[in-house]
């Protein structure tokens, strides 16, 4: 007997998850697939919940996310400026992301 599959939107992990808005993305959780429309979305969040500094974690890996991650950040219209962040806030492993004010 064959197993039955899911149709779509019917899984455990179809449905949107909320995601704190702290200032911290975590990137350890999603695919790879998915950073090109989360972390605009995320900073949109951020912007508009009024935080100014945030933090990206893509990992330390083989840096292949983390390029993706920065190539994001410099053509967004709300990235002032991004950096590595310091070996207290994750290293090369983080980044440490300026927002515009909202407005």
């Amino acid at each position: 007997m064959g197993r039955r599959s899911s149709p779509p939107g019917d899984g455990p992990f179809d449905d949107p998850v909320a995601l704190p808005i702290d200032g911290t993305l975590d990137l350890h959780a999603f695919a790879p697939s998915d950073v090109g429309d989360l972390v605009p979305e995320w900073l949109l969040a951020c912007r508009t919940a009024g935080l100014s500094e945030v933090r990206i974690v893509p990992g330390k890996g083989t840096g292949a996310l983390r390029r993706s991650v920065e190539a994001i950040l410099a053509r967004h219209p709300d990235v002032v400026s991004f950096r590595t962040a310091g070996e207290d806030a994750g290293g090369w492993g983080a980044l440490l992301v300026t927002l515009r004010p909202p407005g």
